[in-house]
């Protein structure tokens, strides 16, 4: 028995046990998301039930459990119609349902606004207001008739958002010659200001012809009523998809299910973010990213290559390797809190006094951005890096440094040649757990860029192109967006898992191009010594 401790197999016993445990929780966690997540898109049949009041309730299955007081079954619905009930869910008691059938003639409406509709087709009306044959053909036909003109709409709203645009950059010249001398640049100043006068006349006729458009197209309307019978008149336009799920087959649902995926990462979001896309949020998260690596790699392997390679061991750099490792623990609101006042008022609003003082007050550079982001960001994970790469560096035989000296390269020769290729699977390993950390931090983000809503990309095909200047979206703020501060919470919990698996993937897509990446270098300059 002494000699079982001393060989440490109860340690090697203990670190399995707390293996295998954080293995079973990591999975537990992953099996509630995907569980609460990819059902989510999957087309639920309708049921209507009869109470015994006499009322009518139609919706979707969603839950059953047990009264904590009376001990009695109920039944959670999905009513929809918000717009009629201002509730999405309802509880029903099974000693109240006196009946209970599937409609195959009952809608479930996807919109624009105030959620899902549940209802039966009672009237039609075409384009021109006209009623027609109120039946399931004809619903699609017309749909996809103002869907197609709807999408026609598109060129004249490109064209009022180039000239939106121009206009904008024309008020900016403006601004700038009468901030340099009004009087001197007077001329200038009326010539601009009559050709913006004229992009306005021209996004004015645009603008009318839009809505006039608009007003023939919402012509087109259905009335459906509810399952107790009361009427909704909804414009076709308002709907984004129409099903039938009770007389859908299995290919069918399949085929909405992927339709909805493909929203899902395509879109932009709807209805307060808990329906639609998150194309921008996806979009946000991977270039802030991006960004951020940028910015913490380099910085973060140049100050490890002087403390191991450079700097003369003594008290100052070991209370540099303290500082750096104290940062790495620092609550991630610190630097949320350092970055608004440093770099969002400090540089950005010097930015804004020396190139853009004529916009003052209103800030370009002074305000959160995803630039300040992603350096706030960088500050946070640069510690990673630089413990990672100094470790690397450090792990590297004595011997590789003297035989390339010796062989008559320089120290910068066998830095470059010799010891970063080395490392570079150690600096990798910082790169992915930089990225991990920088992935799901929300509250740094809150106070220097990120929000709920951004009407437009920090990348787009307007000069320069990026926009460092421009507020984003992130999947972990839209978690706690959705989950926290939604109107209403129930209804968004389905958004808030998809948006949670969707963050975790890009989190393993990222670091599994960066491991697979320093695998590669690995095996590149594996040496025998080690």
């Amino acid at each position: 028995m002494k000699n079982y401790f001393k060989r440490g197999e109860p340690m090697v016993l203990v670190s399995g046990a707390t293996l295998a445990v954080i293995l079973f929780m990591t999975l537990t966690l992953m099996a509630v998301i995907l569980g609460n997540s990819l059902g989510y898109f999957w087309v639920k049949g309708l049921v209507r039930l009869q109470l015994s009041d006499g009322s009518l309730v139609m919706g979707q299955l969603t839950d059953t459990e047990r009264h904590a007081l009376t001990d009695a079954e109920r039944l959670q619905l999905k009513v929809g119609n918000r717009d009629l009930y201002a509730q999405d869910f309802r509880w029903v008691d099974h000693s109240e349902i006196t009946g209970r059938d599937i409609p195959e003639d009952a809608y479930l409406l996807e919109r624009h606004e105030h959620g899902n509709f549940f209802g039966f087709l009672k009237e039609l009306k075409d384009i021109a207001g006209a009623p027609v044959a109120a039946d399931h053909a004809s619903l699609l036909r017309l749909h996809r008739e103002v869907l197609k003109q709807k999408d026609g709409l598109a060129t004249i709203k490109r064209e009022m958002s180039r000239l939106n645009q121009a206009s904008e950059r024309l008020r900016l010249k403006i601004l700038k010659l009468e901030y340099r001398d009004a009087v001197a640049n007077g001329a200038t100043i009326a010539r601009l200001t009559e050709q913006r006068d004229q992009l306005t006349v021209r996004f004015d006729e645009l603008l009318e012809q839009l809505n006039q458009r608009q007003a023939v197209i919402n012509q087109a309307s259905a009335v459906f009523s509810d399952a107790g019978g009361t009427d909704k008149e909804l414009a076709l336009q308002e709907l984004v998809r129409i099903y039938q799920p009770n007389r859908m087959s299995v290919v069918a649902k399949a085929g909405a299910y992927l339709v909805k995926i493909k929203e899902l990462l395509l879109d932009a979001p709807r209805e307060s973010n808990t329906e639609g896309g998150l194309f921008p949020a996806i979009f946000g998260t991977v270039m802030m990213v991006l960004l951020m690596s940028v910015f913490s790699l380099p910085f973060g392997v140049i100050a490890a290559i002087y403390l191991r390679e450079y700097a003369k061991e003594g008290r100052l750099v070991q209370l540099v390797r303290i500082a750096v490792n104290n940062l790495a623990g620092v609550p991630s609101i610190v630097y949320g809190v350092f970055g608004l006042g440093f770099f969002v008022y400090g540089i950005g609003g010097s930015l804004d006094k020396l190139f853009f003082p004529e916009r003052l007050p209103t800030p370009v550079f002074g305000t959160g951005g995803i630039l300040w982001a992603s350096l706030t960001l960088a500050l946070l994970t640069v510690p990673v890096v630089i413990v990672a790469t100094e470790e690397s560096l450090a792990s590297i035989p004595k011997g590789i440094r003297e035989g390339s000296l010796a062989l008559g390269a320089t120290k910068f020769q066998t830095l470059t040649r010799v010891l970063l290729p080395m490392a570079t699977p150690g600096i990798m390993t910082g790169l992915v757990l930089s990225m991990a950390r920088a992935v799901g931090e929300v509250a740094p983000l809150m106070m220097v860029g990120v929000v709920k809503l951004a009407p437009t990309l920090p990348f787009d095909g307007q000069f320069p192109f990026f926009h460092m200047d421009r507020k984003f979206m992130h999947l972990g703020f839209h978690i706690f967006d959705v989950g926290f501060q939604s109107p209403n919470v129930e209804a968004a919990k389905p958004m808030v898992y998809v948006t949670t698996l969707l963050l975790l993937l890009i989190v393993i897509a990222a670091s599994s191009l960066a491991i697979r990446f320093r695998n590669q270098m690995r095996r590149k300059y594996t040496s025998s010594h080690f």
